[in-house]
């Protein structure tokens, strides 16, 4: 009995031990699931943290490109408005520039918490005024019409210190902004890989001791081996969760990298495609001009050594340069067109019969190899347009079109009428509109050329055979004259080109007489004339030429001292005048004389008098730089016939 005893208290004994041992392995199990649970939770807080870190880096990142763009969307209209003088692109651009400013105050919130970077926000804020104040300088030159200070302005600001440094300060905010995610994404994996390896063994742990437990309880209680092993799975399960996690916040964060450079990608592309726009329109301008001035400087050079050496060739070397110097003076007149930068002389026209009457012309050049084929279905509207212009622009496509079809073939012009809606065909406003369509069977176009047709400079003409301003400048005749333009072509089948010039309602407008036909007063008597111009070398040109011509010519180089130039001359004829001019333009300081001219011619002279309206000149004589001595010969006559007339309506009044 006692031994029985013994026996059952040594099982008792044993039974016990097995069961202490048990419960402290419970024990320290609940301990181990307790520390992976915690260091689980732990991480799950880091990781957010990181997470929202990140997410916080992106947007300080986002909102300094947003106002990257937003600054470069603002210089582009400013670009577009100094270009047009448009007023609604100058609203424009006055309203992108306000919203870079909003751009600027949420990055600086968004900065806030950065000490490093709210320094770099206020001299950011700095350079973004100034750059501000001289962009709003350039927008007050295109508001007051004066284009040329305008170009130069924009010119001038366009690479300034103040821009340098805005660009300069952006770059930095965000490189200090990447440099911050690296550091915060090292700083999250290698968290996120610590708590992993902790979790690792701590569940490896876990695992041994809830094995030990089953060896220990397995033949005492089965059913704690059972929820051993479900307990075991659960914690692997937890496990592949977690990796799960890692993997995809991983993945998120690669695609939110490799988007933030796919932008920046984009906007230095663009950047670059601007930056080499404005290459190709200087490229190509001083490349054209070089080529003239190469022309004009040798033909001079020859000539001067053959009048030395009493060479026989003088005459034709003069007359080369003479026609060089007349090819920079059409393209000068081609860039005033396509810049919109030259006054139109707008009347009322009927485009069918305005291509009536120019048949013989096309025919004469474009060649017996082109067939012309014209057909007026107009409804006999009229359009406002500048007739010597809107005559040069269908020449040109004529001309176009000749060279696709490569001299054979067949040119339509097509005259009708049309309604548009707004925005129809490009900008166009709602209304009725003339249209020209210019059509022919040549190679048409591909894509990539129709793309880039209205650039300036670009050709797909041999090198001698086109400037590349033909399709540029009819482009800005025509948004000059308020309408638009539109091609349709097919490669190998031909291309049509139609002009939709806004429909004039209102009297008819008899057409001007021949230059020939005009009224004028012959120069068979000196002139005294006064000269007002402020380049010296102009005004001795214009005084050597008058005088060439028979007349006695003063000069005055300042307008401001026109009155006292008058006074002391002993009568006065005419005054030819420049227009723009530093103090006084030409027509103001007309106005000013006021009474005291009356009965006096004047002519004005001018290579550039932007986008004034005709009306400033009072219906006066005006003479384009560079002129010749017949020319001016020619603008004196008929400088002086108008104020005859004008004289003679006078009298009969």
């Amino acid at each position: 009995m006692s031994e029985s005893n013994t026996a059952l208290d040594r099982v008792v004994r044993a039974s016990n031990w097995r069961f202490m041992l048990l419960g402290a392995l419970a024990l320290l199990g609940i301990a181990v699931l307790a520390a992976v649970a915690l260091i689980q939770q732990r991480t799950d807080a880091e990781r957010d943290r990181a997470i929202s870190l990140q997410q916080h880096t992106f947007e300080v990142i986002m909102r300094a490109n947003q106002l990257s763009g937003a600054i470069a969307e603002a210089e582009a209209a400013l670009g577009r408005y100094v270009v047009s003088a448009d007023k609604k692109l100058g609203r424009q651009y006055s309203e992108q520039w306000d919203r870079a400013g909003e751009q600027l105050e949420r990055l600086r919130q968004a900065t806030a918490d950065n000490p490093a970077q709210v320094e770099r926000l206020a001299e950011l804020k700095r350079a973004f005024d100034a750059r501000g104040k001289e962009l709003a300088t350039t927008a007050l030159y295109s508001a007051f019409k004066r284009d040329r200070d305008a170009w130069g302005s924009y010119y001038q600001v366009r690479q300034s210190p103040a821009r340098s440094k805005l660009e300069a300060l952006l770059d930095q905010i965000v490189d200090s902004e990447r440099v911050l995610l690296q550091d915060r994404t090292r700083a999250a994996s290698a968290l996120i890989a610590n708590s992993g390896l902790a979790s690792r063994v701590l569940t490896a742990f876990g695992i041994l001791i809830v094995l030990g437990a089953v060896l220990l309880g397995w033949l005492a209680i089965e059913a704690l081996s059972e929820r051993a092993v479900a307990d075991a799975n659960a914690d692997a399960e937890r496990e592949r969760a977690v990796e799960l996690q890692q993997a995809v916040a991983e993945a998120t964060e690669q695609l939110r990298a490799e988007a933030g450079e796919r932008e920046a990608a984009q906007e230095q592309l663009r950047q670059a495609q601007k930056m080499e726009a404005v290459g190709q329109l200087t490229g190509g301008i001083a490349h054209d001009f070089n080529n003239m001035l190469a022309v004009v400087l040798g033909g001079l050079e020859l000539a001067k050594r053959h009048l030395h050496t009493g060479g026989p060739d003088a005459q034709r070397h003069i007359e080369n340069a003479m026609e060089g110097a007349n090819r920079a003076a059409a393209l000068t007149r081609r860039l005033l067109a396509f810049s919109r930068a030259e006054p139109l002389l707008p009347e009322a026209v009927e485009a069918g019969a305005l291509i009536e009457g120019m048949e013989d012309l096309l025919d004469r050049t474009l060649g017996d190899g082109v067939a012309v084929e014209t057909r007026d279905a107009g409804k006999g509207w009229r359009i406002w347009v500048d007739r010597h212009q809107l005559e040069n622009a269908l020449l040109n496509l004529a001309v176009n079109a000749r060279d696709a079809m490569e001299g054979q073939g067949t040119l339509r012009i097509v005259t009708g009428g049309t309604s548009l809606a707004e925005n129809q065909i490009g900008e166009s406003l709602a209304g009725d509109y003339v249209t020209i369509e210019v059509g022919d069977t040549g190679m048409g176009m591909t894509p990539d050329v129709l793309e880039r047709v209205f650039e300036p400079f670009f050709t797909t003409k041999p090198v001698g055979q086109g400037t590349g301003l033909g399709l540029s400048q009819i482009f800005g005749f025509v948004r000059q004259s308020g309408g638009e333009i539109g091609i349709d072509t097919v490669p190998g089948q031909g291309t049509r080109v139609t002009l939709y010039m806004p429909r004039y309602i209102g009297e008819a407008v008899a057409e001007a007489a021949p230059a020939a036909e005009r009224a004028s007063v012959p120069s068979d008597r000196a002139l005294e004339i006064l000269v007002v111009e402020d380049d010296p070398r102009v005004l001795a040109l214009s005084l050597g030429a008058l005088q060439e011509l028979g007349h006695r010519a003063t000069g005055c180089e300042d307008p401001l001292a026109a009155p006292a130039a008058i006074a002391a001359m002993p009568s006065l004829d005419l005054i030819v005048s420049d227009v723009l001019m530093p103090g006084q333009t030409g027509p103001e300081m007309i106005a000013a004389l006021n009474g005291r001219i009356d009965g006096v011619a004047v002519l004005f002279v001018t290579g550039f008098a932007g986008e004034a309206d005709a009306a400033i000149f009072q219906g006066r004589t005006v003479l384009r730089k560079p002129f010749t001595i017949a020319g001016l010969e020619a603008a004196v006559e008929e400088a002086m016939g108008q104020e005859a007339r004008r004289a003679g309506r006078a009298a009969a009044v």
